[in-house]
């Protein structure tokens, strides 16, 4: 009982941390604050925004290609976005909608299982390695700026590097000894063998196995091309920021934009629905931390928080549009 409860509480909590954290801001600055965006800054915001939407897909449909999966770069569009929309309303740290993303995968675009799994877990473990590198690297710089005296950021490099080993280490283990996955994964779903969906458990196991080893062998460039166009969706990341806080005329100098960077994407790491809450507590220490008007940061926040809406609503209507079609 208490199990089935942690969603609903994960959600209080965050709605509760930002009620409280609206209640101190001046919300009339930021409304005018926003209101007073030209057209052509919303232009190049929505632009920037669909680029790194777009480069995330083109990385999957790099990844599904290279597997030799006949599927579009548009259905592979349509069916990241809903499953982003579900791991977004998911109390965890932006994960949640692979279970659907697989499923549609094998429904849709008739790939066997073994392969809907590889291409998604392929993509998958680019995101994240890319994701703790770059956090890493981050952390890094902060810890040689002027900005070391804030936190302890060794603690969060070693946290960091902790979690960047065990995943190299994971990808190690599936590039040299993909057998120990496998016979891992066979003790693991043991209960399940005799269920009529999963009798064939072990051709998949078998071909996955052997499809991993013919990429690993085989598509090496494929796997550089995926890792560069992981490196330019974080170089969008970066980008948009930058274009967010142009808007509010702050000009930032590297280690105070790091600190802001940073702490966002820290702040999605703790597991609550679409880092709800602790997003806009960071920023707002951040900027207060940084001597910036507390209308800019919520004006920054009500922006991204924007950004997020219109994503959710369009992976809403992209899932809507598979529960639909056959």
């Amino acid at each position: 009982m208490f199990i089935k409860a942690i969603p609903v509480l994960l959600w209080l909590a965050a709605f509760s941390m930002l009620g409280w954290i609206l209640s101190k801001l001046p919300l009339a600055a930021i409304t005018q604050s926003i209101s007073a965006l030209s057209p052509r800054q919303w232009l190049a915001w929505l632009g920037l925004n669909m680029a790194i939407i777009l480069l995330a897909a083109l990385r999957w449909r790099v990844l599904t290609g290279m597997l030799k999966l006949p599927v579009s770069l548009g259905e592979l569009l349509l069916i990241r976005q809903a499953g982003q929309a579900v791991s977004f309303i998911t109390p965890g740290p932006q994960f949640g909608g692979e279970p659907l993303q697989i499923f549609w995968l094998w429904r849709r675009g008739r790939l066997p299982i073994h392969s809907a799994l590889l291409a998604l877990g392929l993509d998958r473990f680019y995101e994240l390695w890319v994701n703790f590198s770059m956090l890493l690297l981050g952390v890094l710089l902060l810890q040689i700026s002027s900005a070391a005296a804030v936190l302890n950021w060794q603690k969060f490099a070693g946290i960091l590097l902790l979690i960047l080993l065990a995943l190299s280490l994971f990808g190690w283990l599936i590039l040299q000894r993909p057998e120990r996955l496998a016979e891992w994964f066979t003790r693991v779903t043991e209960r399940w063998r005799q269920h009529p969906r999963l009798k064939d458990l072990d051709t998949h196991r078998q071909r996955f196995s052997r499809d991993l080893k013919r990429v690993l062998t085989e598509q090496k460039p494929a796997l550089v091309i995926a890792f560069l166009l992981s490196l330019c969706g974080w170089v969008g990341l970066i980008a948009e920021l930058w274009l967010l806080l142009s808007f509010f005329d702050l000009a930032l100098d590297l280690s105070a934009f790091l600190l802001i960077l940073v702490a966002m994407r820290l702040a999605f790491l703790l597991p609550l629905p679409g880092g709800i809450g602790p997003l806009e507590a960071s920023l707002f220490w951040a900027f207060q931390f940084l001597s910036l008007p507390p209308a800019a940061a919520m004006g920054l926040i009500a922006l991204m928080r924007l950004r997020d809406v219109v994503v959710l609503l369009v992976g809403m209507g992209c899932l809507r549009v598979l529960q639909r079609r056959k």
